[in-house]
């Protein structure tokens, strides 16, 4: 057994000790809107959920040299966001919308994805998802970093609706093996829903 003081390993080599350690992460597939009207998107791992009553999620937004991304300033500016389970039948057009572009160009149309209005927000979300959630932004949180330079933004977000394709949910319960959903491992490999195995809590 190999023991280590994460204060004496560079950042990048905490990175790659708790992103490969961590696994598998859900993908959280996010849509925001920007003040003038831009529908901005990208994938998140560090994503999960918080409670049930009510239902609320979260999403670390990691900053850039310090600086806000596009996804953490829309949410935070319009206090809305859109949540989608990332599968496999849209994974290579979520990946796509991680490529650095402009705040006033939309991952959106340049990943050839299909706007959807949404019920309880103003924010968009994609057709191709087969499960999306609408947040509104219930608290943001800046952490990790120095004093006045934080590195990462906390998004916790309060789901005020579903929405999913009706042949998963059945009987209060969703299909994992229709929904065939995408988890990230570390670096640029992903993992699909693989074997699964039910164990009975003791009583």
């Amino acid at each position: 057994m190999i023991s280590i003081d994460p204060n004496e390993l560079p950042g990048r080599e905490n990175y790659k000790f708790l992103t490969g350690s961590i696994i598998p992460r859900p993908v959280a597939f996010v849509t925001t809107e920007s003040a003038e009207g831009v529908l901005n998107a990208a994938p998140f791992s560090y994503f999960t959920i918080i409670t049930d009553q009510p239902p609320m999620i979260s999403v670390s937004v990691q900053r850039f040299n310090g600086a806000m991304k596009d996804t953490s300033r829309n949410a935070i500016e319009k206090g809305e966001f859109v949540v989608h389970i990332s599968d496999e039948s849209y994974i290579d057009q979520i990946n796509n919308t991680a490529k650095p572009l402009s705040s006033n160009e939309s991952e959106v149309e340049d990943s050839g994805l299909t706007p959807v209005n949404s019920i309880k927000v103003s924010v968009q979300g994609v057709k191709e998802a087969n499960i999306r959630l609408e947040c509104v932004l219930e608290r943001a949180l800046e952490l990790g970093g120095t004093d006045g330079n934080p590195s990462c933004d906390l998004l916790i977000g309060r789901v005020v609706y579903y929405h999913i394709r009706e042949d998963l949910y059945e009987h209060g319960r969703i299909n994992a093996t229709g929904l065939k959903p995408i988890s990230r491992l570390a670096g640029s490999t992903y993992a699909k829903l693989g074997d699964t195995f039910d164990l009975i809590r003791p009583v």
